[in-house]
């Protein structure tokens, strides 16, 4: 822990990194922070923030980033993007936050948790020395700390108490991504044009093996599951806040009882065992080759809406045309808006400087499905105009 007392370090834990909306706050030279989102309405607008030119390797990222509040009442959503040369010795982060029942745990953890990063980190030591498993558990660490400050501060200022939010992390290199993930927002790597998914959603549905290892830790917890709910309420089982299936389970069981929700005899048979819900994260290591185009991290208001390979397809073809991360991101946005999302929608992406968008060539199953097409309607066409004439008089 002896990074701990670096000077970098320590000037940037008295800094107190509170980000205003639509701008930028300075931990040090080195440092740029940009955090968009809150409530205030409908928004589709962000700033590529620009690295340190010292940082070679990842000085070439370029960024883009947008929020979409859509038909939702609130804005629940947040993001965070951090350049620094001295906080995490070279690694960028990256965050996306999707709240849930009132937005004061999104604008709690915004702040703290890249805090309780950089100090679980040991200022970006950690992540150079690429050991998965101390990466992994000072991660574990950090979400745990920042989780037990929240629920502390929920039940202290009694701001929206029953709020939580998910939060999916990225931490780039020169050549290494680390990902913390909690909750159902995605990010998902172009490589040579091929989407590979780095998170699972963390959901108590379905029949894959994230799911069922999520249905399998809330009953062993004491909790049920009603129509992919926990407790018949939430549907995402993993998530910072949320003290009602932690810290209060027994309360809201005796708020059911007064609501009419459950029985007695129901409840009398409960034993909790653990938190329903986690802030525990997936953490994973990710090596970025040549092939490694882009990044793209999102709330589920995007992949809800459009597969993975529609956004990899989309993506590419927006930088094609003009190479401009952040156009391409406000376009993606929009796509999910005609696609007729309902939910709030926040996108980070990051450009890698590895590919030559100006000079990617067309993909060759492109050109054959597009050539395939225009023959078609070709043939439609000409079908039509002989049919039309046989039934000339």
């Amino acid at each position: 822990m002896a990074a701990l007392s670096s000077p970098q370090l320590q000037r940037f834990l008295l800094s107190r990194v509170y980000c205003n909306y639509g701008g930028y706050n300075k931990t040090s030279k080195n440092t740029s922070i940009r955090v968009k989102g809150g409530r205030g309405g409908t928004c589709c607008s962000a700033i590529a923030i620009d690295a340190p030119s010292s940082l070679s390797g990842v000085s070439s990222i370029k960024w883009g980033s947008t929020q979409l509040q859509g038909v939702r009442e609130e804005m629940e959503d947040d993001l965070i993007i951090v350049q620094s040369e001295d906080d995490l010795d070279g690694f960028s982060f990256a965050a996306v936050f999707d709240g849930h029942a009132g937005f004061s745990s999104v604008k709690f953890l915004r702040n703290e948790l890249y805090k309780e990063c950089v100090a679980a980190l040991q200022g970006g030591v950690l992540l150079n020395g690429k050991d998965l498993d101390t990466v992994k558990k000072a991660l574990e660490e950090a979400f745990k700390s920042a989780d037990a400050k929240l629920l502390s501060w929920l039940e202290t200022s009694g701001e929206e108490v029953e709020s939580g939010t998910t939060a999916t992390v990225f931490l780039v290199g020169n050549d290494m991504l680390f990902i913390s993930h909690v909750g159902d927002s995605c990010l998902i790597l172009s490589r040579s044009g091929k989407p590979q998914a780095l998170t699972n959603s963390h959901r108590p549905y379905g029949s894959n093996k994230a799911s069922l290892h999520e249905i399998r830790r809330i009953r062993e917890a004491g909790g049920w599951i009603v129509n992919g709910r926990i407790c018949g309420d939430i549907a995402v089982s993993r998530a910072f806040g949320d003290m009602r299936f932690k810290t209060k389970k027994y309360e809201m069981l005796e708020k059911g009882i007064e609501e009419g929700r459950w029985t007695e005899k129901f409840v009398s048979r409960i034993q909790f065992k653990g938190d329903l819900v986690s802030a525990t994260p997936d953490v994973s290591q990710v090596f970025l080759g040549k092939d490694a185009e882009f990044l793209i991290l999102a709330s589920d208001g995007l992949w809800d809406y459009i597969s993975s390979s529609d956004v990899v397809d989309f993506v590419r073809n927006q930088l094609r045309q003009h190479g401009d991360v952040q156009i391409a991101c406000e376009a993606l946005a929009q796509k999910a808006l005609d696609q007729r999302s309902q939910d709030n929608i926040s996108i980070v992406i990051a450009d890698l400087g590895r590919t030559d968008w100006s000079n990617l060539p067309i993909r060759q199953e492109n050109v054959v499905f597009e050539f395939g097409q225009a023959l078609f309607t070709i043939g439609m066409v000409s079908f039509g105009i002989w049919m039309s004439s046989l039934l000339q008089p």
